[in-house]
């Protein structure tokens, strides 16, 4: 049950974005990567999650994009952090952890 890979929760995704940016600009593909290699393969970040995750918040100016050469030499659109994606990413961070440990409590008692 260990290796099991779970969908995302709803609204966890846009943070593991803004945090993932937070190390330096990137492509899609490199920003799901990232995210698997750092959770071992328990979350997985579909294509169809990711991209409209990214226009979203590139919409609400939390990233900015601009086209640039993959490292295997192919066009691809390259992400970056905004100030107002600092922002977000640190009330997000907050939020998490406010979950999490009311979630870790209750495991606790129940």
């Amino acid at each position: 049950m260990a290796n099991t890979r779970t969908d995302l929760m709803q609204g966890t995704l846009e943070l593991l974005i803004l945090k993932t940016l937070s190390r330096g600009s990137m492509h899609g593909y490199g920003i799901a990567q990232r995210i698997h290699e750092a959770v071992d393969d328990v979350l997985r970040v579909e294509d169809g999650s990711l991209y409209p995750a990214l226009y979203r918040m590139e919409e609400r100016g939390w990233v900015s994009s601009e086209w640039g050469v993959s490292e295997n030499n192919r066009r691809a659109r390259f992400y970056k952090l905004t100030k107002a994606g600092r922002k977000q990413l640190e009330g997000e961070q907050a939020n998490w952890r406010r979950i999490s440990e009311a979630v870790t409590r209750i495991l606790q008692i129940a």
